[in-house]
């Protein structure tokens, strides 16, 4: 490849990873700002719009950031907990919740996308996205709100399931259109 085409390809990475990261930022603030203010009638919507987001996000992110994705997603995480809590210091539960089941949700969702690094996009996205939207569908409604709201858990898995699904198909295609 000559030096201009690589040049111009570590730029578009670069452009793709800073509109990816703060998309990935809003939303997390967005959803945490969302369930403080409206509780968890709003966890299924929510997990549909932006943690489906987040979910495809990260997938997208971890094959840009290669080896750094680990220490930049937790820095992210912790940035959108941080940001959740400067916005509305009443979320503070929230963003807590929602800071340890990104940190575990995102973990198992990456060992996962990882080992299934040789397969094709969509499918190891979508498959390591089902196990990301189990862990972070049991850790953050029952740190959020407490007990062990079954029916909160199976709506949002189901949610953000199907929000992933659609993200990575539109993050796949918008993928494609600038190769």
């Amino acid at each position: 490849m000559q030096a201009s085409s690589q040049t111009a390809l570590n730029r578009s990475g670069g452009v793709q990873a800073a509109v990816l990261t703060a998309a990935y930022l809003a939303a997390i603030v967005s959803a945490n700002l969302v369930i403080a203010a409206f509780g968890p009638g709003l966890a299924p919507l929510v997990a549909f719009l932006f943690i489906g987001l987040n979910l495809a996000a990260r997938d997208r992110l971890h094959d840009l950031w290669g080896a750094a994705v680990g220490r930049n997603m937790l820095a992210l995480i912790a940035a959108g907990g941080v940001l959740s809590y400067l916005l509305n210091a009443g979320a503070a539960r929230v963003a807590l919740a929602s800071v340890a089941a990104f940190a575990l949700s995102e973990t198992a969702d990456a060992l996962l996308y990882h080992a299934r690094r040789h397969r094709p996009y969509l499918e190891r996205s979508n498959t390591s996205n089902v196990l990301g939207a189990a862990v972070d569908s049991v850790i953050f409604p029952v740190l959020a709100f407490g007990g062990f709201p079954l029916a909160i858990i199976a709506l949002q898995f189901v949610a953000k399931t199907a929000g992933g699904l659609v993200w990575s198909l539109a993050l796949h295609a918008l993928r494609r259109r600038s190769a």
